[in-house]
């Protein structure tokens, strides 16, 4: 990497200048990643969790609902007689700027049961149940794989900044500063130099008057 930088006082302040942030967007960048990592992190154990209720509660609701096949024959128009689901809200909370979604559903413990109990089983209403906690489940798992994503995927954006700031910018900021530098101890001392020889030829001068 050359430095094409014109070596000036004015230059080196700019240069040190311009590594103090490239360091310091490096810790921050840093910083950033082992919180969005630590969060995903957290999201991937709740996942696996919720995965494994939603498969146990499953298991649960289809053999209730055999159950209830058996008992009362094919339960078609109770099963048209379930709503939609139309309480599923959506909202957004911010995690180190990336937008986390949060999803909300109807979680009522009792809820209004939309069929008749004079003609069904108590299997339908386990059933009917274990069905609702999947649909809850369900909506929480649909939250966290989301939010796993596109933690994710900021990751792997913010570490690629992280890099380029570690990899190109500071190095070439370094050594920047490091030529500037060089370049202006060599001027001081041929400087230096230059007005030492200066002083030679003035005082050789004068003794050579004082002579005569």
């Amino acid at each position: 990497m050359a430095v094409q930088a014109v070596p000036t006082k004015g230059n080196l302040m700019a240069y040190k200048k311009s590594l103090t942030l490239a360091r310091t967007g490096y810790e921050l960048l840093d910083k950033k990643r082992n919180i969005l990592v630590r969060e995903m992190m957290t999201l991937i154990d709740r996942a696996a969790e919720i995965q494994d209720k939603i498969d146990a509660t499953y298991s649960k609701a289809y053999l209730a609902l055999q159950k209830a096949n058996i008992r009362m024959g094919y339960i078609d128009d109770i099963a048209k007689s379930v709503p939609e689901e139309d309480s599923l809200k959506l909202s957004y909370r911010s995690v180190m700027g990336v937008e986390i979604p949060i999803v909300t559903i109807d979680r009522c413990e009792s809820p209004e049961l939309v069929y008749g109990l004079q003609m069904t089983d108590p299997t339908i209403d386990e059933a009917y149940a274990c069905f609702r906690e999947v649909k809850r489940l369900t909506a929480d798992l649909a939250e966290v794989e989301n939010s796993v994503y596109r933690l994710a995927d900021s990751i792997k954006k913010t570490q690629k900044r992280a890099n380029a700031l570690k990899n190109i910018m500071i190095p070439r900021f370094e050594q920047g500063v490091k030529f500037i530098t060089e370049a202006l101890d060599e001027k001081d001392r041929e400087e230096f130099s230059r007005l030492k020889v200066i002083k030679a030829q003035k005082a050789k001068k004068e003794n050579k008057v004082k002579a005569e």
